[in-house]
């Protein structure tokens, strides 16, 4: 039973039902009866409740209440956005793997496999948030449906000639937006850094002189200390005054690299195959630890599967 009682001018309804103890103050008894009533019934029938929620009414609560937190909020909020237009129509009680088998065959019309795989993994999260944090549901009806087969990893390097290509249509006036582009895209090819971590960079977690640059928080959600080559050093200092170092948000960044890159002739280039080419090269000097540390992977395999390019000749000649 709820009990009501009297808070100073208010009225506080407090609730103990299966173990869920709730309390809250309304202005007027009734209201704080009414509550109490509805709050018991939640309990009580919370699986019919929950069943009869509409799949984007959870979508949404976990782009609000999970997705800001995350790294990569922009970019969750924006799927779990188009998520609610597909599938947000389901009633939470029918949803079922059938449902997300048939979204994911028609994703697979649109995008990339490995596009389908990431929004698969994001639904999942939501799924596992609804039955273990909310308890909305008994079990996730994203177990067990096949994500598509893992792509190939991306093998796209920038030659030397279409460095020359960008650097000519970029261009070496530092004062524009289109020139630092170029000089992040060079920085990055030095430091293995990723984009968003280049354009958040700022002066006072940069060493000029230790030559280090750290980064309070990557993708992964731990920070980093990168450290530069003499090149990258240089290419700091190089700058004109900008805080943070590039003067560039996200979008700049991409708008005007996809510009250069078309008005350079060159197709298929990404500015994240920077990091490839860094990581390529620096895999020639140091082992794949220390390769781990620079570059922040925590699975050593990925870094040793696509980053150590060496032949078993090249190999060979090592061992005697």
């Amino acid at each position: 039973m709820a009990s009501i009682s009297k808070h100073g001018k208010q009225w506080r309804a407090q609730i103990a039902r299966r173990g869920i103890r709730k309390s809250k103050v309304f202005p007027t008894r009734q209201a704080a009866k009414d509550w109490a009533a509805r709050e018991e019934y939640k309990i009580s029938n919370g699986e019919k409740v929950a069943a009869s929620m509409r799949l984007s009414e959870v979508l949404d609560r976990y782009a609000r209440e999970v997705s800001p937190s995350k790294r990569g909020h922009r970019w969750e909020i924006l799927r779990l956005e188009r998520m609610q237009r597909e599938i947000g129509h389901h009633r939470l009680g029918d949803f079922t793997a059938k449902d997300v088998a048939a979204w994911r065959d028609a994703r697979l019309q649109e995008v990339a496999p490995g596009s389908v795989r990431r929004e698969m993994g994001l639904l999942g999260a939501v799924m596992r948030q609804a039955v273990e944090e909310w308890g909305l549901m008994q079990s996730s009806p994203t177990k067990g449906v096949r994500k598509p087969a893992e792509p190939p990893p991306r093998d796209r390097l920038p030659t030397d000639d279409e460095i020359e290509r960008l650097a000519y249509v970029a261009g070496d006036d530092l004062t524009t937006s289109t020139g630092r582009v170029f000089h992040a895209f060079r920085f990055a090819c030095e430091t293995a850094m990723r984009a968003g971590e280049i354009v958040g960079l700022t002066w006072g977690n940069v060493d000029l002189d230790r030559r280090v640059a750290h980064l309070p928080k990557t993708k992964n959600g731990h920070s980093r200390d990168v450290p530069m080559t003499a090149e990258a050093v240089r290419l700091l200092r190089e700058l004109p005054y900008a805080d943070p170092v590039f003067g560039l948000n996200t979008a700049q960044m991409d708008a005007l690299f996809r510009s250069i890159r078309a008005k350079a002739e060159i197709e298929g280039l990404r500015f994240h195959d920077s990091r490839a080419y860094a990581l390529t090269n620096l895999s020639r000097k140091v082992d794949v630890l220390t390769l781990a540390k620079i570059s922040g992977h925590r699975d050593l395999r990925i870094l040793s599967n696509t980053y150590y390019r060496e032949s078993a000749e090249d190999i060979a000649k090592r061992l005697d």
